[in-house]
Formats: structure tokens, C-alpha cells, sequence
């Protein structure tokens, strides 16, 4: 049977009214391989937040230097719908990267979540350790955290400087693993600790990992402190996770552990990895943290050096990009800010 013009019109209207509504519930449904990065809040590491300073140093020089060290951050939107990505992908804020780069397929989305804080953690130790080696101040192992129900719980303390485990010296926290690789669970041990301005020796029995019943398990977390028991270092950065956050935290150490102020009262952003002789390392979404610094008001942002050629790419306007490689050298740029004849290493 043929149909009649006004039937095909007809049937040829609802083919197409079905593809569209198929297309329009695949657009709003359908979750895409990829993520969006966009710039992040940026967070002044002189200032607040949620009433607590983001970096405290106890005894500090100069503990309310004034200005902005801000760092920076990059926004990761997952799970996106094929008509979010396209308007991202749309958009000059965004930038499209596949998933997999950021949640590999072996890993779960709270693996990741829990590498980003680990990393976080690594980051400020390190930025201690930066600052105080830059300071030319003494370090020393300390205990950064207690698990609540583990060995070490009631008998050390968070700021405790570690003097010595069983009779050895432990300078850093390997030396600490190469201790208790001599020991089973049940054993117990001596720990010598400078608590402020006393020296306690604490007797503790060894649990079990949880990981690995028949390895030692002392429940506490090591980081490098200073070994002045009046000087204590401590962060509150929020839900921000990554490694790259690390070298603005140790500028604003230093800021608060020297006379004067290292912004001289220029909006100052930027980022950067930090080791803790002082080398500065890249970091993903240069690009986007510069552009959300300058919305935010800053008007310097420090580049690590090996992100240079990808930050001159896109660069807004009103912003000057400082390049360092060093702290030394953040450091020496930032003394140089409030003279207006000075030349600082640029991207550009």
C-alpha cells in the first residue's frame, strides 16, 4: 500500500519527533569519558578560613603579615552529560581531558579522593621542611597525627618531637620502618619524646597493620617539624587536595617567620610543587589558575618554570607572570616587588 502524501509528511514528523526526543533523553542522560577543568577557588595563605588561619606558625616573627600569597586550584567536573561537555567544550573556561587521566580505570573515585589528601599531607610536611631548611632552622622528626584506637594512642601526641625509638636515633621517618622491620605485633617498645619543654619516655605494644596482621603497626603519622619545641606549623586548606599548593604554604611560612611583608602590598598568586631543599615543580592547569587569580584581583602570579611555555599560551590581561624555579628565587622576586625599577624573571 503507498502512502498518501499527507501520511508520509506525517509519518516522516514522528520519525523525527522520536530521533529528537531519543537524541534530547541521550543528551541529558548519557555520562561522557571526560572531565572538565575549569579555574578553582584561590585561597590566601595569609588569611582565614572558616575562622582558622590556613597556615598557623606558634612563636612566628611576624604572625599577621599583611597582603596576599594566594594559592591556586583547578576545578575537576566528572560525570557529565553529552550536552554539559558540549557546552564546557563550548566555552574558553573549560577544557575537555579524558577521565581516565584523572580516575584510572583500576582505581575507584574514593582511591583517588584519598591519593589527592595523602598528597596534600606530603605537600605541607614538605613545605615545612622547605621553609624551616630555607630559614636555616633545625629539624626533627615529629608526630603529625594519632590514630584514636591505635597503639599510640594516650601516650603520644600530636607536635611530639621523636628523640628515639627503642635506643636509636630516628631522624626521618624511614629510619622509624627499618626499627619496627625488626619487630612483630604484641612487642613493646621504648619512645623517647620531647613534649614541649620536658622529655617523656612512653612504653608502647605494638598492634597489628591492618593491611598485614603479622607486621607492627605504631599508629602515628610522622612529619618533619621544627625541632624548637615553640615552634609549631599547622594548615587548614579545606577540601583542597594535590601536591601543587605546596610551594605558596612555604612562602607563607616564611612570610610570618621574617620581618616585613614578602607581598609589599601587590596581589601576589601562584603555584608550584615544593621539595625540601627548595625545588620548585609543575603542576596541571596552569592555565586556568592563572586566569582564576586574576579574577580574584592578583596582579603577580609566581609560574613554576617548567609550566612557562604552556602559561604564555593564554594569558589575560594585568598579570605579570614571574617565573621561578626555587624558593630562593620566589623569594628573591617577591624582595624585589615593591621597587619599581626591578626586573624579575618572566614567562613572557
Amino acid at each position: 500500500m503507498t502512502l498518501q502524501p499527507a501520511h508520509r509528511r506525517i509519518a516522516t514528523i514522528t520519525v523525527g519527533m522520536a530521533l529528537l526526543i531519543v537524541f534530547l533523553v541521550a543528551g541529558m542522560t548519557f555520562k561522557v569519558p571526560y572531565v572538565a577543568l575549569s579555574g578553582g577557588p584561590t585561597v590566601n595563605t595569609l588569611g582565614d578560613q572558616n575562622g582558622k588561619p590556613v597556615v598557623s606558625v606558634s612563636d612566628a616573627v611576624d604572625p599577621h603579615p599583611k597582603g596576599h600569597l594566594n594559592l591556586t586550584t583547578v576545578s575537576l567536573h566528572d560525570q557529565m552529560t553529552l550536552f554539559q561537555a558540549l557546552g564546557m567544550w563550548l566555552s574558553s573556561d573549560y577544557e575537555l581531558e579524558p577521565r581516565e587521566l584523572y580516575y584510572p580505570p583500576d582505581q575507584s573515585v574514593e582511591q583517588v579522593q584519598q591519593q589527592n589528601v595523602a598528597q596534600m599531607s606530603s605537600s605541607e610536611a614538605n613545605a615545612t621542611a622547605a621553609a624551616l631548611n630555607y630559614l636555616h632552622k633545625p629539624t626533627t622528626l615529629g608526630v603529625d597525627d594519632v590514630a584514636p584506637k591505635g597503639p599510640s594512642a594516650g601516650k603520644l601526641k600530636q607536635f611530639d618531637r621523636i628523640v628515639s625509638v627503642n635506643g636509636v636515633d630516628v631522624p626521618d621517618p624511614k629510619a622509624v620502618v627499618e626499627v619496627l622491620s625488626k619487630l612483630k605485633p604484641g612487642e613493646t617498645i621504648e619512645v623517647v619524646v620531647q613534649r614541649g619543654n620536658a622529655r617523656l619516655t612512653e612504653q608502647i605494644k605494638l598492634g597489628e597493620r591492618p593491611d598485614d596482621k603479622s607486621r607492627p603497626y605504631l599508629g602515628v603519622t610522622f612529619t618533619t617539624m621544627a625541632e624548637d619545641p615553640n615552634m609549631n606549623i599547622t594548615y587548614n586548606v579545606g577540601d583542597i587536595g594535590g601536591p601543587s599548593a605546596g610551594t605558596m604554604l612555604t612562602l607563607s611560612i616564611i612570610d610570618q617567620m621574617t620581618p616585613g611583608d614578602l607581598s609589599a602590598g601587590k596581589f601576589v598568586a601562584g603555584t608550584g610543587t615544593i621539595k625540601p631543599d627548595g625545588t620548585v615543580g609543575p603542576i596541571g592547569g596552569i592555565t586556568h589558575k592563572i586566569k582564576a587569580a586574576r579574577d580574584a584581583g592578583a596582579t603577580v602570579f609566581l609560574v613554576p618554570a617548567e609550566n612557562c611555555a604552556a602559561a604564555t599560551s593564554d594569558t589575560p590581561d594585568g598579570i605579570e607572570l614571574v617565573k621561578i624555579d626555587t624558593l630562593t628565587s620566589a623569594v628573591q622576586s617577591l624582595d624585589s616587588l615593591d621597587d619599581p625599577k626591578a626586573t624579575r624573571p618572566s614567562c613572557s
